[in-house]
């Protein structure tokens, strides 16, 4: 479930990654266009406009790359979901959705449920209770055991002269000595016993820390696309701006063209920061050992 929620994400990561691209070739485009209106009008450069055809050129490289990296995240999807690679996959999800995850406000809530649901904790404590049966059996055979027994029938050498014959009785039996065997058996159930013991509880603090790290991851991840989303406001006033700033003729498109660029870093930074988070949300479901969901 785990590897095919990691192909799920990165399949919704590459689609991110299209359309960020495409909107920046959409404003690549458009960047152009006033270049060339400008530069027909008398009022505008030909650097502007080697400039916007510059970007214009590597924004499209880039969208190139995206929607290889997307037809190749549609294959690994196809084969961790195990159907066939030629089946077209629509995800009906979004990256930037981002679900409230009730465990990540309360981590020791979060502790417990993994602690009751992990089945390898599940699978040491049915070990033990096994080992616990064990010793008690072994045990119990010191203990006196009381047998009735009888028998009815007939006895004689013709049938004419059959005498009836009956038999019975209780029999009781007491563990003298066995050669200290059921000892023997007692310490190596034991001492199976603490070494599952010494296991559970190693797994159990292991679980603690698992847990207790992807709540951390999980808190930090969301601060960042908070964070990430400020700067690309910021990116998009900043070009808004520049852009208002070269089609009234007041500036070349240098400005334009840096706040383009840094447009396209920060539309990259928020989609690493939420496919970061999401990752954190696989994190830590695998921590608390129930089944991924990504919605």
């Amino acid at each position: 479930a785990t590897q095919a929620a990691m192909a799920y994400l990165q399949a919704l990561r590459a689609d991110a990654q299209l359309s960020a691209r495409l909107a920046d070739s959409s404003l690549a485009v458009d960047l152009l266009g006033i270049a060339r209106d400008q530069l027909a009008a008398g009022v505008g450069v030909a650097l502007d406009v080697t400039r916007a055809e510059s970007q214009l050129v590597g924004v499209r490289a880039q969208l190139i790359a995206a929607r290889n990296d997307q037809a190749r995240s549609r294959l690994n999807l196809a084969r961790a979901v195990n159907v066939s690679l030629d089946t077209p996959l629509v995800l009906t999800d979004s990256l930037g959705s981002l679900p409230d995850v009730p465990d990540a406000d309360d981590p020791q809530a979060a502790v417990d449920a993994a602690l009751r649901a992990r089945p390898d904790i599940r699978a040491l404590e049915q070990q033990l209770a096994a080992e616990r049966l064990q010793v008690r059996a072994i045990q119990s055979e010191r203990l006196p055991t009381v047998v009735a027994f009888g028998d009815d029938g007939t006895i004689g050498m013709r049938l004419s002269h059959m005498l009836a014959t009956y038999t019975w009785g209780i029999q009781l039996s007491v563990p003298i000595f066995d050669g200290m065997r059921r000892d023997g058996r007692v310490s190596e159930q034991q001492a199976n016993m603490r070494d599952l013991e010494v296991r559970e509880r190693d797994l159990r603090q292991q679980v603690m820390v698992d847990v207790r790290g992807a709540v951390l991851d999980l808190s930090s991840a969301r601060q960042v696309v908070e964070a990430t989303r400020e700067r690309l406001r910021l990116a998009e006033q900043e070009v808004a701006q520049a852009r208002d700033r070269f089609r009234a003729g007041v500036a070349g498109n240098a400005d334009v063209i840096t706040a383009s660029l840094s447009l396209n870093a920060a539309r990259t930074q928020l989609i690493d920061a939420e496919t970061s988070y999401q990752a954190a949300r696989v994190a830590l479901a695998r921590a608390e050992g129930r089944t991924t969901s990504i919605q």
